[in-house]
């Protein structure tokens, strides 16, 4: 899909789109997001029996993020569900796209429910930081009704626009779509009220980790290798425990009841060498392995760059009694130190 928008200029420093995020507004293309469309009488019922989150409460334009799983409550993929009154609308990475409609589609029996991948009748981009909202409505679209998943159709020019706030624990995040043909031109009076065209890697990296957020594919694993459960991704804000039966559901309550899982994800300040993801985490003498980093970056502030990662670590790793034997966690040529995020900024 050709948005025709113009993405960052090469010139322009990773730290001055950094803190474009984080103290302006910046913008950028999303090309790698993909939507499918729900329709039929039943696919409210439906679909609330086969992602982790309540779809059923759902007023007109407001949203919620889910995991979709199989029966054993392993993560097959992440979305976010969108009520649109004549349909529920999936907003989901377009590489997602063909594997969670095999996977939904399997489950449509004798339900009148009809899938349909709708990736190239919208282009868009988000608008992220402190003047976001400001910055939008200074060209006449309006956000003070906007409340985070949720969405409103307006109208700018001539021009059908669909504005969206996205969950963003760190900074406001907004996402402007429209059809193919005309997103180019709401964009460019966007950079032009004075919104930085950054690059993708400033969100999908950079603000992504400081914010602690985790991705599908990336963090959130459904490997060979790697297989995770919902409740270790602590992302609670997919997980509704009182709407009644789905898919995968019985693991996520056993889980629920008895408390707690083995591992858990989390951020971490890296001192030393910048790893790779998959770096496996150790502790103690014997070099026991007790986490991995999926996600990690260096980050350029204004204060100095920081080296930051999200990933997993054992629970029994960041007890008390292994905190107090001091055993720092360790990886080759550095050391993790488990931290709270969104990261501070100031």
């Amino acid at each position: 899909m050709h948005t025709a928008l113009q993405s960052a200029d090469s010139t322009i420093s990773p730290q001055a789109q950094l803190d474009a995020l984080l103290h302006a507004a910046g913008f950028t293309p999303l090309d790698s997001t993909g939507w499918i469309r729900v329709t039929g009488s039943d696919r409210v019922r439906w679909l609330n029996g086969m992602v982790t989150n309540a779809i059923q409460p759902l007023a007109p334009g407001q949203g919620c993020y889910n995991f979709v799983l199989n029966a054993q409550g392993r993560i097959q993929g992440d979305l976010t569900a969108f009520n649109d009154l004549d349909a529920l609308v999936l907003k989901t990475d377009r590489d997602q796209i063909p594997a969670l409609l095999a996977h939904l589609d399997h489950f449509i029996i004798m339900d009148d429910v009809e899938l349909e991948d709708i990736t190239d009748q919208f282009a868009g981009f988000s608008v992220s930081g402190p003047q976001a909202a400001k910055m939008i409505e200074s060209i006449g679209l309006p956000t003070a009704s906007l409340s985070p998943i949720h969405k409103q159709l307006a109208t700018w020019r001539d021009y059908s626009v669909v504005l969206l706030q996205e969950y963003s624990p760190l900074v406001p995040r907004f996402e402007l779509w429209s059809d193919p043909a005309s997103i180019g031109q709401i964009g460019a009076a966007l950079i032009g009220a004075g919104a930085l065209p950054v690059s993708t890697n400033a969100i999908d990296t950079r603000l992504r980790i400081l914010s602690g957020t985790p991705r599908y594919g990336t963090d959130i694993r459904n490997t060979a290798t790697a297989h995770d459960l919902p409740q270790e991704t602590a992302q609670t804000r997919a997980l509704h425990f009182t709407k009644g039966c789905y898919l995968g559901q019985e693991i996520v309550e056993r889980i629920h009841s008895r408390g707690s899982v083995h591992r858990t994800f989390t951020g971490f300040q890296l001192t030393g060498a910048l790893p790779t993801p998959g770096t496996i985490l150790t502790a103690g003498s014997d070099a026991k392995s007790v986490g991995e980093l999926t996600s990690v970056a260096a980050i350029p502030l204004p204060a100095g760059t920081i080296q930051l990662a999200l990933g997993y670590i054992r629970r029994e790793a960041m007890s008390v009694n292994t905190q107090a034997r001091n055993l720092p966690l360790q990886y080759p040529g550095g050391t993790a130190t488990p931290i709270a995020l969104p990261f501070p900024i100031s």
